[in-house]
C-alpha cells in the first residue's frame, strides 16, 4: 500500500542524508522531488501546494538549525506535515465517532456504487459490537440488485441486528421505520446504508439529503475508494457540498493504491478520516491515525498497529506460560512451535506483519515470495498435526520410519518433514539463548536498526 509514494520519498530522504546542512538550493531540489512524488500519487494539486509551502517554511526554520543533522530534521518535518495534511491538526478527538445523541446514535453511510460501502457497514457494525454497543443495520439501497440481502448477510456474520427492507419501499420510509424499531428495542447505534450510483447525479444527492433530513444522524460518513485517485477528490467535493459530512472512511487501502486519496480527501472536505479499510475481511477496519499513516508512507512502518494486532491475536495466557517455561529452562517443543505459528496467522500472516514493519525490514524481505511463505507455514502446521502427542513433546524421537509416516499423513515429501525439523531446531536454539539473558543482547543489537530506539 502506498509503495510508489513511499519509494519516492525514501529516495529524497536518502539524498538529503548526505548533505552537511540545509540550504535554499538543496531544499528547493528536495521539494521538487517531494512535489513530483505527491503528484504521481494522485494527490490533489491544492493539497500539494499547501504541503510544500509548509515543509519549506519549517525546513528553513529553527527546527532544522537546532537539530542533530539535516536529514533527521527533514524526516521529522515531512512526517509532521504529512500527518497534519491527513488530519492530525484536528486533534485525536476529531477522528472518533460521536455518540452524543439520545440513543440510538445514527450513522449514515454515503458514497458511490462499488466503493465497498455495504461491506464497510458490516465492518463498522463489528467494530462497534467489540466496543459492547448494541447495533442495528438497515439498507436504504432500493436500486442495486441484492444490496439488501448483502447487508443482511454481512450483518449476520458479525452478530449485529438487521432491520429488513424491500426494493418497493421508499428510502426515507425505510430509515424512519428502522429508527422507530431501534428506539423500541433499545439499540445504541443505527447504521443506515444508502444507495450508491456509478456517477454523481442530482437525483441521488436529493434522495440522500432527504434521508439525512428525516433521521438527523449524529455521524454522516463518506465512504471513498482509495484507488480512485483524482476521481475521489471530485466525488468528495460533491458529497461535501450536498451533505454535512462528519468524517471519511477510506476503503481498499490494501489494494494497488497510489495513496492520493488518503492525502487529498481530508484537505478537500476539511473533515477527518475516521476509518480505513485494510483488508476484505470483516475485521479489516482500523481507526485512522494520521501520524501512524505518515510513518508508513515514509517507510518507518507502523509498529503501534503491529502491537495492536499482537494484542488481538496473541493468547496472553499461552504466551505467559511459554515465557515462564523458557525462563525456567523448560524445553521448547513442537506444541509450542505450532502455537507460535498459529498466533502469527492470527496477526495477519507474514505479509500482514511485513507491511507494518519499517522500510529496512521490508527491503530485506523484498525478494521473498510471501504467498509461498504463507503456504509453507500452513504446510508446517499440517506436518505437526500428523505427529503423535509423544512426538510433539519429544521431537528427538522422530527418526526415518516416523518421518515417512508423518510425511504420508501430511501429504508431503520426507524432505519437507526434514526441513520443518531443521527450522524447529533453529527456533529451539534461539529460545535457549533467550532464556539465558540473550533477549537483552538481541534488543541492544537492534537499536541501530530501529529509528527512535534508545
Amino acid at each position: 500500500m502506498l509503495d510508489n509514494l513511499t519509494q519516492r520519498l525514501a529516495k529524497v530522504v536518502k539524498t538529503m542524508r548526505g548533505e552537511a546542512r540545509l540550504t535554499e538550493s538543496n531544499t528547493a531540489e528536495m521539494l521538487r522531488e517531494v512535489r513530483l512524488a505527491l503528484l504521481e500519487a494522485d494527490v490533489a494539486l491544492p493539497a500539494v501546494r499547501e504541503f510544500i509551502a509548509k515543509v519549506k517554511e519549517k525546513a528553513l526554520g529553527e527546527e532544522v538549525i537546532s537539530s542533530l543533522t539535516p536529514g533527521q530534521a527533514l524526516v521529522g518535518v515531512v512526517q509532521r506535515e504529512l500527518a497534519a495534511l491527513m488530519g492530525a491538526d484536528l486533534g485525536p478527538e476529531a477522528a472518533k465517532l460521536s455518540f452524543a445523541q439520545q440513543p440510538p446514535a445514527i450513522i449514515l453511510m454515503a458514497g458511490l456504487q462499488g466503493v465497498g460501502k455495504t461491506t464497510t457497514v458490516g465492518k463498522l457494525a463489528k467494530y462497534l459490537k467489540e466496543q459492547k454497543k448494541k447495533v442495528l443495520t438497515v439498507s436504504a439501497d432500493v436500486y442495486r440488485p441484492a444490496a439488501i440481502a448483502q447487508l443482511q448477510s454481512v450483518t449476520q456474520q458479525v452478530g449485529a441486528d438487521f432491520f429488513p427492507s424491500t426494493a418497493q419501499d421508499k428510502p426515507v420510509d425505510i430509515a424512519l421505520s428502522a429508527l422507530d424499531w431501534a428506539k423500541k428495542h433499545h439499540h445504541e447505534v443505527l447504521i443506515i446504508d444508502t444507495a450508491g450510483r456509478l456517477g454523481i447525479d442530482e437525483e441521488m444527492m436529493k434522495e440522500i439529503a432527504a434521508v439525512h433530513g428525516a433521521v438527523k444522524p449524529i455521524e454522516t460518513l463518506f465512504v471513498v475508494d482509495a484507488m480512485l485517485g483524482q476521481d475521489a477528490i471530485n466525488t468528495a467535493k460533491a458529497f461535501n457540498d450536498a451533505l454535512p459530512l462528519t468524517g471519511i472512511v477510506l476503503t481498499k487501502l490494501d489494494g494497488d493504491s497510489r495513496g492520493g486519496a488518503a492525502l487529498s480527501v481530508r484537505h478537500i472536505t476539511g473533515k477527518p478520516i475516521k476509518f480505513a479499510g485494510v483488508s476484505e475481511k470483516l475485521d479489516g477496519l482500523e481507526a485512522f491515525d494520521p501520524a501512524r499513516m505518515a510513518n508508513r508512507i515514509l517507510g518507518m512502518g507502523d509498529i503501534l498497529a503491529l502491537v495492536e494486532e499482537a494484542r488481538k491475536g496473541v493468547d496472553e495466557k499461552a504466551a505467559a506460560e511459554l515465557a515462564a517455561k523458557v525462563k525456567s529452562g523448560g524445553k521448547f517443543d513442537m506444541n509450542d512451535f505450532k502455537s507460535q505459528l498459529s498466533q502469527m496467522k492470527k496477526m495477519g500472516g507474514m505479509s500482514g506483519l511485513l507491511d507494518k514493519l519499517p522500510a529496512q525490514f521490508q527491503q530485506a524481505a523484498s525478494g521473498a515470495n510471501m504467498d509461498q511463505a504463507e503456504k509453507q507455514v500452513r504446510r508446517m502446521v499440517g506436518i505437526i498435526d500428523s505427529m503423535t502427542p509423544q512426538e510433539r513433546a519429544k521431537p528427538e524421537l522422530i527418526k526415518a520410519a516416523r518421518k515417512r509416516r508423518i510425511a504420508a499423513g501430511a501429504g508431503v515429501q520426507v524432505q519437507e518433514v526434514n526441513r520443518m525439523l531443521n527450522q524447529f531446531e533453529q527456533m529451539q536454539t534461539m529460545m535457549k539463548k533467550l532464556s539465558g539473558g540473550g533477549l537483552m543482547k538481541m534488543m541492544r543489537s537492534m537499536k541501530g536498526m530501529m529509528p527512535g530506539m534508545r
